[in-house]
């Protein structure tokens, strides 16, 4: 039996920050866990091909800040913002809350894991080699300069009649090391044959020698810094 971990649930509190900062009372906690939940779900629905991988929400006494995260945000503004304001306008409905949308540009969204994962997944929906899918994946995501990458597909692959697991990995996946930072990320290719799991790990390097290169905002995304020693000589 797999005794397998998620390297994003692994980190969060100690190097990567939470995906919702907020605090309730034990009889408000779980009412705003769903309205959380259904924020990111009715996001996700409607901007589909937007290439949204993270939603972070921010909640105050009287307002909700969301801030959401897209390789595409020219498709969340819309001309001239209106996009942008029909969103807020339905999830104030949504929640009946007062609302702030933040969009935060990912300048290179191959180096995110979700969107990557995403991108495997419409390929197989449309009837893409599997094998040949894997290998343009990993050169491209190894060419923008990341330390490993592991990808995993699950299903009925090539139409076959009995689903397996195939995996292919390039450069160094430590996921037992805290210190690196592991992208992870998880998306499903609905075929004809059936369902199709893709798993994909990034690894982006070490926390405090990253680059900010995926444009993630100062303070949504950003791993807490450790403060550094001061050594006599």
């Amino acid at each position: 039996m797999g005794q397998k971990v998620r390297p994003t649930g692994f980190r969060v509190g100690i190097v990567e920050d939470w995906r919702s900062r907020w605090y309730a009372s034990r009889a408000e906690f779980g009412d705003l866990l769903i309205e959380d939940f259904k924020l990111r779900q009715f996001i996700k629905k409607k901007y589909e091909f937007a290439a949204i991988p993270r939603i972070e929400i921010e909640r105050t006494r009287d307002q909700v800040v969301v801030f959401l995260h897209t390789a595409r945000p020219g498709i969340i503004i819309g001309r001239k913002g209106q996009e942008v304001d029909r969103l807020k306008a339905e999830l104030e409905d949504l929640t009946g809350r007062r609302m702030d949308l933040k969009i935060v540009e990912i300048s290179q969204p191959l180096r995110s894991a979700v969107l990557v994962a995403e991108d495997i997944a419409q390929q197989l929906v449309k009837r893409g080699s599997f094998r040949r899918v894997l290998k343009r994946s990993l050169d491209q995501v190894m060419e923008t300069g990341v330390d490993g990458m592991k990808v995993e597909l699950s299903g009925r692959l090539g139409g076959a009649e009995m689903s397996r697991t195939e995996k292919a990995s390039r450069g160094s996946i430590p996921l037992s090391t805290i210190r690196k930072h592991i992208d992870y990320g998880f998306a499903m290719a609905k075929t004809t044959m059936g369902v199709i799991g893709v798993k994909v790990w990034i690894n982006l390097g070490e926390y405090e020698t990253q680059e900010q290169n995926d444009g993630t905002h100062a303070q949504a995304g950003k791993a807490p810094q450790r403060a550094k020693r001061a050594r006599k000589r």
